[in-house]
């Protein structure tokens, strides 16, 4: 594994862990959810990884277009969250402040959306952190509400570096069996591997689909 790889993979290891696992905070003001012009049937929130422009990146434009023909018709809303996505992973609590605020705007303004959170890498790490997190925590200070399980119908997520602490996104006693968390064998982002091609080929492996055939089950 390559030094800067092995920086990402501890990195993003140790973000996760501290944000999934913060527990004593003092409450913040929490931000102001967004306004959303049209509804559509489904919203997929999509977080992209460490290095990538901003947008979807390869993996949640591969998960977009193979959703799309799954939903029978239905209009499909994207959404891609807004933060940094650089080395400095405790900004991905931008992220979840982002994501968190897009999500409280779709179900104030469009509460039959049915709404979608997916991750690659570090932004499978925020997908973590929007799932797991119910409190202010080191910089995310916009949880989501109580009643959000009642308006997010799936989550997937792919090479999460919460898995190679052993706490995939499949455990969440709310969202886990909502839930598919993708680790290809040797990642080291989400495993004990040092395979370093491997967390580039979510795409050509296949995962990507599989991720969008589970939600296009549950939706």
């Amino acid at each position: 594994m390559t030094d800067r790889f092995r920086r990402t993979a501890v990195g993003a290891t140790v973000m996760a862990a501290v944000l999934v696992t913060a527990s004593t905070v003092l409450p913040t003001q929490f931000g102001v959810p967004k306004a959303h012009a049209a509804c559509s049937d489904v919203e997929v929130v999509f977080a992209r990884g460490t290095d990538q422009p901003q947008g979807l990146g390869r993996e949640g434009q591969a998960f977009v277009n193979a959703l799309k023909p799954q939903l029978g018709g239905r209009s499909l809303g994207v959404y891609a969250v807004v933060y940094p996505a650089t080395y400095d992973f405790l900004a991905a609590a931008d992220g979840a402040n982002d994501a968190s605020a897009h999500i409280q705007g779709t179900m104030a303004d469009c509460p039959a959306t049915r709404i979608v959170l997916a991750g690659y890498s570090q932004g499978a790490a925020i997908v973590d952190v929007l799932a797991a997190v119910p409190f202010p925590a080191i910089g995310f200070n916009a949880p989501l509400p109580p009643d959000a399980p009642d308006h997010i119908a799936a989550l997937a997520v792919f090479g999460n570096p919460s898995t190679r602490l052993g706490l995939p996104l499949t455990a969440s006693p709310v969202y886990g069996s909502r839930s598919i968390d993708l680790c290809i064998a040797g990642d080291p982002i989400c495993s004990d591997g040092n395979d370093v091609a491997a967390h580039s080929n979510y795409v050509s492996a296949g995962l990507v689909q599989q991720g969008a055939n589970f939600v296009a089950g549950l939706l």
